[in-house]
């Protein structure tokens, strides 16, 4: 529960907190308080810092890498066509770095990888039965479900670590994803938080970003002594609040804090920065395909007016966008359509601003897929594919609908990273398992938490047991992704 929904809430009786409370909610705030500690000798280091803010665009739901940034074999549609030769429904296009090769669809895209690093080799766990709920928590949190601790995501841990940058803005924001009604909301819900941080690290969610300028400012027509009296009943009812109940003292003052920073926000000439009616028309039309679009340009507005750590989603919903069970030729194309101006007009603006060099812009997705091939080689992980067929009879069977967990493909722009460098290779021919320089999630989170200058093995104590950024703190930077090598 964010700062802005208890605003808008009446008092509540034990009964309603109780009842409206999810059991990974009320886990986290029956937690301890945390303490920093220091890292073991023999842990990583932390090196000068590269990035200032973390830009995450999340590709919920499984985007698969022959599909999209790792293009293989290539073969149209036509009917009889065997599904164990399909590897790629989209042909290979040049991008602007003469060795790196993506997908038809993604040609903006393609006229910025001269400032992008893109990584071929990224590996997630074989986690048994698939459920995207569980690859994204572990892909947020580093940590495999279910943890004894509720494991904060990784926009938490760089809030609680850095603090903001403009101390008007929130930390973390979170933009593009509704957390009810989309058949796994608990499940989301659980890593879409700060975790034991505390509520005050949490995410400031805001699932339409063409409604974000409603969500900082006080209700229609309440003048200012009525939002200052309304601001201190609700810190008095914290306090008095059956919350004593369920929660320790050190998540109630988290939440009290968390109030402190909405109010400053919602009195701040700085949230002028969510009101994307104040973008000049041409600069909104380049970035509008839709709520993605909307979310890219929300972001570079939030960088500017100084955000930490800036998550933008597709939105993960069950058979939808990148979750593609069937029809996934089409569905891809649209969300070409969707993405592709977006991300491009993102980096050059921030290119363009200045402001490339220090924002590390990460696109990523839970998994990759296959046509024929559910989890890895050998895999018991339930086939859930709903468009079966040997042969092709219809489009609808047409794409890749398996997760496939053996490799995958992240992009990274800005931050310190090197611009035009591939990094990784997978096997030209399934299993299209990665074979060169493989990235794990730990090691991912180790690059991104380095270019922020934090160590990845950084450790909190938490019921009196270590809890790391990456898990044992071992996550190692992969070192070759940076312009200049970490010290």
């Amino acid at each position: 529960m964010t700062p802005f929904e208890f605003e808008l809430r009446n008092v509540l009786s034990r009964r309603d907190i109780l009842r409206t409370a999810s059991a990974s909610s009320l886990a986290m705030l029956a937690g301890g308080s945390p303490r920093l500690a220091e890292a073991a000798p023999d842990k990583p280091k932390p090196h000068k810092a590269t990035a200032d803010t973390v830009i995450l665009l999340w590709m919920g739901g499984g985007m698969a890498a022959p599909e999209t940034f790792d293009p293989k074999r290539y073969e149209p549609f036509e009917i009889g066509l065997p599904a164990d030769k399909i590897l790629s429904t989209f042909p290979a296009i040049d991008t602007v770095v003469d060795d790196i090769k993506i997908t038809q669809g993604l040609e903006n895209v393609a006229s910025v990888m001269d400032k992008a690093s893109l990584i071929r080799s990224h590996v997630v766990a074989d986690l048994g039965n698939i459920l995207h709920s569980r690859h994204q928590y572990h892909w947020h949190t580093g940590y495999v479900p279910p943890q004894t601790v509720a494991a904060p995501h990784i926009g938490s841990w760089i809030a609680r670590l850095l603090g903001p940058v403009n101390p008007a803005i929130p930390a973390f924001i979170n933009i593009g994803q509704r957390l009810e009604g989309n058949g796994e909301q608990e499940e989301l819900k659980a890593f879409t938080t700060a975790g034991f941080l505390g509520s005050e690290y949490g995410p400031f969610n805001l699932p339409f970003p063409e409604d974000a300028v409603n969500a900082v400012q006080p209700p229609k027509g309440m003048n200012k002594d009525r939002f200052e009296a309304r601001q201190r009943a609700l810190k008095a009812m914290i306090k008095e609040s059956p919350l004593s109940d369920v929660a320790s003292d050190y998540h109630q003052q988290s939440i009290l804090r968390s109030i402190d920073n909405a109010h400053r926000l919602l009195s701040s000439k700085d949230r002028d920065a969510f009101d994307l009616s104040k973008e000049p028309k041409a600069s909104y039309d380049a970035y509008n395909t839709g709520r993605f679009g909307q979310g890219c340009l929300l972001a570079r507005r939030l960088v500017e007016a100084g955000a930490r750590f800036i998550e933008v989603t597709t939105e993960y919903v069950p058979f939808l966008h990148w979750d593609t069970h069937e029809n996934g030729h089409e569905t891809y194309t649209r969300l070409k359509r969707e993405i592709d101006r977006p991300i491009a007009q993102l980096v050059r603006d921030l290119d363009a601003r200045g402001l490339l060099d220090r924002t590390l812009i990460v696109l990523a997705s839970e998994f990759s897929r296959d046509m024929m091939i559910e989890g890895v080689p050998g895999s018991t992980a339930r086939d859930q594919s709903r468009a079966k067929a040997d042969k092709m009879e219809k489009p609808i069977q047409y794409g890749l609908h398996r997760h496939f967990t053996g490799s995958g493909s992240v992009l990274m722009f800005g931050g310190g990273m090197k611009r035009g460098y591939l990094h990784g290779e997978t096997a030209p021919e399934r299993p299209l398992v990665t074979i060169k320089d493989p990235v794990s999630i730990s090691d991912l989170h180790a690059t991104i938490y380095s270019a922020l200058g934090i160590s990845p093995a950084t450790m909190f104590e938490i019921e009196k047991r270590p809890f790391y950024v990456t898990v044992d703190g071992k996550g190692q930077p992969v070192k070759d992704l940076f312009a200049k090598t970490p010290a």
